[in-house]
């Protein structure tokens, strides 16, 4: 299992957690595991999100692989210009 942090806002998607824990191998499957547990979550990451682990943002549809050691972070979606 990954603990995965997410921003505050999307804590009434999830009970009142802002740290919750799916089975998950990479990013991908990171994120389906969340939408599949949280529905609520889908609309919000299919307009964008960031993701960071271990330090690093990466893209969140990557086959980066992760486990539980992973520190993970959604944040909103980074845009630069």
């Amino acid at each position: 299992m990954v603990k995965v942090n997410l921003w505050s806002g999307l804590r009434h998607f999830t009970d009142g957690q802002v740290v919750v824990e799916v089975e998950a191998q990479t990013i991908g499957h990171m994120i389906d595991a969340l939408v599949g547990k949280y529905p609520g979550l889908g609309p919000i990451f299919e307009g964008g999100i960031s993701v960071a682990v271990d330090g690093d943002i990466v893209p969140p549809d990557t086959s980066k692989p992760i486990d539980d050691t992973s520190e993970i972070y959604l944040l909103q979606q980074m845009k630069g210009g």
